[in-house]
């Protein structure tokens, strides 16, 4: 057996081994590797893409480079597109050649970006919470986060703990909570400025550590009081008694918030993690055993990249591919996940060369000129960091093999066909792993987070434009799906809508908004709010529904910043 490492995009960042028949087993050494997740125990499902193809005719790998290099010879303008398919390090070395090449990367995030800005423009930086802090919590809040979708591993942790959830949905983990908040979707920054001013009240703060760590706690108080409590709870669905509740539940308890990606689909996602840390910090959950707020952290914190990044940027969001003679996307597939599909599409299809590298066929591969196979992680050496804890994870090659390319492999071609410096792949892997301890922890990282307080004072909002419109049309929510990741493995083709609209299972269904359409099949599920449509990441066409503007701050995403209309066909 050979000990690896998964690459899915995911908190967990599994330790594993694998054997000579590619079969794969869980660690029992990291706390979230005890089991495989719902994904890696059918990774073997699914199939690869296994030879090149241009224009639809299978080619050889030696052919398909000679293609590539005469692409990028003739163009004038080269995209370089990647997402997280696979997070090893080592991916980032196409990048390296792409820049050195000059030619046209991204920027911004279709993920995580409007709270990584929100998160940071509070504590000056974003580190990540280690999973050991929230094994020592007495009570946990799992504020907008499947745990049994996208972070399992969690599960046997969260055990004969305190459990708060609050989310839209009545998720697994909100049937197993002591209790459920289900609040209506866009009210999370009322639910945590709202908790902020009760704690207030109540005194249930440490004003000697806020008066050196945040000195204007008492100005976000005031500004808190600018909220109509009556008005706002009517508005959310919340009841005044579930405030004294959680604090209740809080009160001289070791507590953690577990946040996920949903609360900051929006324009203005970045406030509502500042206002999710603002109600942590008055409540002394800031450098302190067992308590914290965990969100998606920078996986490459402390790491140093040796790889070329500067280069001209343009927008993840919503990139204008009609403006570039050629494409490379790696390790993504924009024609499903990218805002606005049909305006995707429509700009993808003008490109004169198109180029996807990458291990499953899916839209963007389907409507590509030259498909180059990716290998699969277990053909490669690489190293995993992860933005949901502090280890390092190193990956060994299980053997060669001659299906698709590796990441170092094609780019090492293009640089040499290009006349672009590049170091030997050894070289690279030990400058990895050089960031880590003799125990594959990340050297600088913190074990206890923000314990000396934060680099400068905490920043919290100045000024709150809460508006309280919440129209008739129903609530989009994008989450994650238990049998896919995004795009990848096993999709969903429905959408999931509460028993009161009075449609059929299995009823086909049009799902509008004032960006597109998209025709789904229904399942009736009480779970879901009465003005909410839930419709998993990765379906194909749910994008056709979401608008391609940013978030106000970090280059987000904003998937669920719009109103959708259901009706029959």
């Amino acid at each position: 057996m050979l000990k690896s490492g998964c690459v899915l995009d995911c908190y967990d960042s599994c330790e594993l081994s694998v054997d000579e028949s590619y079969n794969f087993q869980a660690s029992k050494d990291k706390p979230t590797s005890r089991f495989l997740c719902q994904n890696l125990a059918h990774y073997h499902d699914f199939e690869t893409i296994k030879k090149p193809r241009f224009d639809g005719v299978e080619i050889t790998k030696e052919e398909s480079l000679e293609k590539l290099f005469e692409i990028i010879k003739e163009s004038n303008s080269t995209l370089y597109y990647k997402n997280g398919g696979n997070f090893g390090l080592m991916q980032d070395v196409l990048g390296h050649f792409f820049a050195s090449h000059n030619d046209t990367l991204t920027k911004g995030s279709l993920c995580d970006g409007a709270g990584d800005a929100g998160i940071v423009a509070g504590r000056g930086v974003n580190h990540i919470l280690p999973i050991s802090q929230i094994e020592k919590s007495e009570v946990v809040i799992v504020w907008g986060r499947d745990i049994h979708t996208s972070s399992s591993h969690l599960l046997p942790i969260l055990k004969g703990k305190k459990l708060i959830v609050i989310d839209p949905i009545k998720t697994k983990i909100a049937k197993m909570a002591d209790l459920h908040v289900q609040l209506k979707p866009r009210s999370d920054i009322y639910v945590a400025i709202l908790l902020y001013r009760f704690a207030m009240i109540e005194g249930e703060y440490d004003e000697e550590y806020l008066e050196e760590h945040a000195g204007e706690f008492e100005e976000f108080y005031e500004l808190s009081q600018t909220i109509r409590i009556k008005k706002t709870l009517d508005k959310i669905d919340v009841d005044l008694g579930v405030f004294g509740k959680i604090l209740g539940m809080m009160k001289d308890k070791k507590t953690s918030i577990i946040v996920g990606v949903g609360v900051q689909k929006y324009r203005e996602g970045a406030d509502v993690l500042r206002a999710i840390d603002a109600f942590a910090l008055v409540m002394g959950l800031f450098g302190k055993e067992g308590c914290g707020v965990s969100y998606l952290g920078n996986s490459k914190e402390s790491i140093e990249s040796p790889f070329k990044d500067s280069s001209k940027k343009v927008s993840k969001v919503d990139t204008k591919f009609d403006q570039f003679d050629t494409v490379f996307v790696q390790g993504a597939n924009p024609l499903n996940q990218m805002p606005n599909t049909l305006r995707v599409k429509e700009s993808y299809s003008k490109v004169k060369n198109t180029i996807y590298f990458g291990l499953y066929e899916n839209e963007t591969s389907q409507n590509s000129r030259l498909i180059l196979p990716a290998q699969e992680f277990y053909f490669k050496n690489d190293v995993r960091s992860s933005y949901g804890d502090n280890k390092m994870t190193f990956m060994n090659a299980l053997k060669k093999s001659e299906n698709g390319f590796s990441e170092y492999e094609l780019s090492n071609a293009l640089c040499k066909e290009f006349d672009v410096e590049l170091k030997t792949e050894d070289e690279y892997l030990e400058h990895f792993k050089s960031f880590s301890d003799e125990n594959g922890n990340i050297k600088g990282r913190q074990d206890l987070p923000y314990k000396d307080g934060f680099d400068d004072e905490f920043e919290f909002l100045d000024e709150l434009e809460l508006k309280l419109n919440f129209k008739k049309d129903l609530f989009l929510i994008t989450a994650k799906s238990p049998s896919s990741l995004n795009s990848m493995f096993k999709r969903e083709k429905c959408v999931y809508l509460h028993p009161s609209h009075n449609f059929k299972d299995t009823e086909m269904i049009r799902v509008s908004s004032d960006i597109g359409f998209v025709d789904l099949e229904v399942k009736n599920n009480e779970d879901i709010r009465e003005d909410c449509v839930l419709i998993r990441s990765g379906v194909s066409g749910v994008n056709n529904l979401t608008p391609s503007h940013h978030s106000y701050d970090g280059l987000g995403a904003c998937y669920q910043d719009v109103k959708v209309k259901i009706g029959k066909i």
